[in-house]
């Protein structure tokens, strides 16, 4: 079964899907947005149907081998995509008279040499994701938000992967449990709250909400290590436990009252911090009960409220 990453590639500021085949080893690129990027075209798909109908009138074999693999479209589903690997769209292109072809070809070679460099030297892939956030147009404090981010985020799917939790549809519902914890929405309302469809949510955080999301999302790594659940249900369980930021809820909390120095404000407060002691001692309880012991040897390593003080 072909193991794949998504990607999205730019060339002369343009999106081309990708997919990295890792067992192969290649990249696959849809055949729509290279004709897209190639011709100018308003109906890439009307000029590949067209182009298709011709190559095959010719007897290339070249229709018959391209892939059909899923690609996320513009309304945020993935559907089957005509797609080619870099030996056949180098094949393509000679079909296709465009003064963009050379450098088209130039820039997919360097595609697949910087993915082989990136296998070899990891740290090149921050680099170049780096380079790509500035092009377009985000702040460098961002930028170390996001890849920070990115890299937690690795962590935390590389701890599911280990407690045998499958990628798609497992993924997103721990996903959506962790959002859910610490934003009060799930990814899908999330993603609806900031008006977005197709656009990746993570790219459209504020720097305050990448750090609760890594926040979260690093605990929930940390409880899973220490608990190592041994199924999907009890992973639900730690993913709920770790997106629940009660320092986050304390320090917002406290900042509100700061804005507006009031006694009534303050007895609120006091209220809300009671609320949240509360309640985080009936989840320890409840974790304790779920996972025995080795929630209790989590406890010890991590502090209710603020690492390493309370």
């Amino acid at each position: 079964m072909m193991k794949k990453e998504n990607e999205i590639k730019l060339f002369e500021d343009k999106k081309v899907r990708t997919l990295w085949d890792v067992e192969q080893e290649k990249w696959y690129f849809s055949i729509v947005d290279v004709i897209a990027v190639l011709t100018d075209s308003l109906n890439p798909n009307n000029y590949w149907k067209v182009l298709k109908h011709r190559l095959t009138k010719e007897g290339s074999e070249l229709v018959t081998n391209c892939n059909q693999l899923k690609m996320q479209s513009s309304d945020g589903k993935y559907y089957k995509t005509d797609v080619a690997d870099t030996e056949q769209l180098f094949r393509l292109i000679q079909s296709i008279p465009s003064p963009k072809a050379e450098p088209f070809k130039l820039w997919l070679a360097q595609v697949a040499s910087e993915r082989l460099d990136e296998m070899q030297d990891p740290e090149l892939s921050i680099d170049r994701s780096l380079e790509q956030y500035m092009k377009l147009g985000y702040s460098e404090n961002w930028i170390n938000q996001r890849l920070k981010s990115i890299e937690i985020r690795k962590e935390l799917t590389d701890e599911w992967k280990k407690r045998g939790l499958k990628e798609g549809s497992q993924f997103a519902t721990l996903t959506d449990i962790i959002t859910k914890a610490w934003s009060d929405r799930t990814t899908k309302e999330y993603k609806m709250l900031k008006g977005l469809k197709k656009e990746n949510l993570r790219d459209n955080m504020t720097n305050t909400e990448l750090i609760l999301n890594m926040l979260a999302e690093a605990s929930t790594k940390d409880i899973s290590e220490v608990v190592v659940p041994e199924n999907f249900e009890e992973s639900k369980k730690v993913a709920e436990q770790g997106g629940t930021l009660y320092s986050s809820l304390i320090f917002l909390t406290w900042g509100i009252f700061f804005k507006n120095l009031t006694l009534e404000l303050f007895i609120i407060t006091l209220l809300s911090m009671v609320m949240f002691y509360i309640t985080a001692i009936f989840d320890e309880k409840e974790c304790i009960v779920y996972f025995g012991d080795k929630y209790k040897e989590y406890m010890k390593r991590s502090k209710m409220f603020i690492p390493y003080i309370f």
